[in-house]
């Protein structure tokens, strides 16, 4: 990837980690190879939160399983947020690492 890439999605790049914010980037930056990088690594994110929230919303109505989702939560959403704040921090400083765990996954998408 070129310098140029890098400096010119620097930028909008680490907006691709907040959520629905993803769309400012991806609709302003989707040719730019850098903030692509994020872009799929951020949607990742989103579809892991979101899946997460489903399930939390599914089995928090049966009550046996209603307190191990609730501890198990805290354990997924502060994994969510740190991935989150080490996805600003690598488009920020202009690295290209994928994320722990999810990082193989993002490779996957095509945009």
């Amino acid at each position: 990837m070129e310098k140029k890439d890098i400096e010119e999605g620097k930028g909008l790049a680490w907006l691709s980690y907040l959520g629905i914010f993803i769309l400012i980037p991806l609709l302003v930056q989707k040719d730019n190879p850098y903030t692509k990088f994020h872009i799929k690594q951020g949607l990742i994110l989103l579809i892991l939160s979101i899946g997460w929230a489903f399930i939390q919303f599914v089995f928090i109505f049966i009550p046996f399983l209603r307190v191990i989702i609730w501890i198990l939560s805290y354990f997924v959403w502060i994994f969510i947020l740190v991935l989150t704040i080490i996805g600003i921090v690598n488009s920020l400083r202009g690295k290209i690492e994928v994320l722990p765990l999810i990082g193989k996954y993002a490779e996957k998408i095509t945009i």
